[in-house]
């Protein structure tokens, strides 16, 4: 049998933490705007270093994706949603680049330590500025909104690949099975 093109074992499981990572940031963050007191400062401890966890991660996954090219998307799909595609992936790391980045910087803004585990902190990445802390809270919100709309339109398509079409794409990211290092299709 012969296999389609898929992923590197690598990109996969690298995806997979990702999406829950992000995921669980997403809920946190709400977590933290629904919350007071106890409970927020233990949602807040979990979040700064699970950003920058994300942050290493996006870093570590463009790399990968410079060195690993993706799987060519399936012949017979038109071009408009070839582009749709890298698009949205274009966007997808961006907001995975951009949320951490301005939580950071937003935190400098505001003063307050980047506490990862204990006595281990980030510098500030900003000066201490009220206005400016203000605008990257507004930013950072309006980040996770987005990421958060982007995620659903990218498991949309994906759902859409894996029980629509069945071209192959969707089972590139998340056939666990191999045969002779590819992916075997199932019709």
């Amino acid at each position: 049998m012969t296999g389609e093109p898929r992923f590197t074992a690598f990109s996969r499981i690298l995806h997979w933490v990702m999406a829950v990572l992000i995921l669980a940031m997403l809920f946190i963050g709400v977590g933290m705007v629904a919350s007071v007191s106890e409970r927020y400062r233990l949602l807040v401890s979990i979040h700064k270093p699970l950003g920058v966890l994300i942050l290493v991660l996006v870093v570590v996954r463009i790399a990968n994706r410079l060195f690993n090219v993706p799987p060519p998307l399936p012949r017979h799909m038109p071009a408009w949603q070839k582009l749709a595609a890298r698009a949205s992936h274009l966007v997808l790391y961006a907001l995975m680049l951009a949320m951490p980045l301005v939580g950071w910087g937003m935190l400098s803004a505001a003063g307050y330590p980047i506490v990862l585990y204990g006595p281990v902190h980030l510098p500030a990445i900003l000066p201490q500025d009220a206005m400016l802390y203000a605008a990257l809270r507004q930013a950072h919100t309006v980040l996770a909104y987005l990421l958060f709309a982007t995620i659903l339109a990218h498991l949309g398509a994906a759902l859409m690949h894996a029980l629509i079409h069945r071209d192959g794409v969707f089972t590139s990211m998340a056939s666990w099975k191999a045969r002779g290092g590819e992916a075997v299709r199932k019709g």
